[in-house]
Parts: C-alpha cells; structure tokens; sequence
C-alpha cells in the first residue's frame, strides 16, 4: 500500500485530501506545518507528499529541500494559493514533481497522484 503524506496547514484541506486518498485505498498521513511534517516523514517514509507551499513558520520550499535530502526519490506534488510563479520555479527546481494552485479540483490532484504513483 502506498502511502502520501498530507502537509497543509488548513485542517479543512487536509481532511478532505485525506478522505479523498483513503478512499482510493491509500495510507494517508497528516501534517498541519513543517516540524510535524518532517517527523511523520521519517517516521512513515512516504511514496508521495502533497505539500503547501505558504505556511507558518517552516515554508513549503524549506520543508521540500529537507524532505529531499532524507529521500532523493521523494516525489513532492506542491500546493499553492498564490500564483506566484517564482516560488513555483524554485520548488521544481528543488524537486517538485507538480504544482496545483488552490483552489484545486480535487479529482485533478486524485488523478496526477495516481498517475505519478503508477510509474
């Protein structure tokens, strides 16, 4: 079973993201900001993160360079609320496989998971 990590600092957002990727048969793991995010990490060795991009304290791109140093191989799908085209670049750069800008659809970000999982 493959298992996704869930980093959003919106309980909503996660909660929904988790609903969605359980149901697809996924073990899903939530994180609400950066520290919590890179204990669960270590902790679960994730095939796939969903990562917000602007959250409190530790940033989406810090979080995604020490995730990547831990698991080279990690993919890293970022979430963002603002369209900020600069912080997209720098986080493909660092090792992002995808970005979506919230609000997202939801099946969309199901799909590309799937997908990326698959290969």
């Amino acid at each position: 079973m493959k298992t996704i990590l869930i980093v959003d600092d919106q309980p909503g957002i996660r909660l929904l993201l988790d609903e969605v990727f359980s149901l697809e048969g996924f073990h899903t793991v939530t994180a609400g900001n950066g520290r919590e995010a890179l204990q669960k990490a270590g902790e679960a060795r994730p095939d796939m993160v969903l990562l917000d991009m602007k959250m409190p304290g530790m940033d989406g791109i810090e979080i995604l360079k020490r995730l990547k140093k831990e698991q080279q191989d990690l993919r890293v799908m970022m979430m963002t609320a603002y369209g900020e085209m600069d912080l997209i670049e720098e986080s493909i750069t660092c090792g992002a496989v995808r970005y979506f800008t919230k609000p997202f659809d939801v099946f969309e970000v199901r799909d590309a998971v799937k997908s990326l999982l698959e290969d």
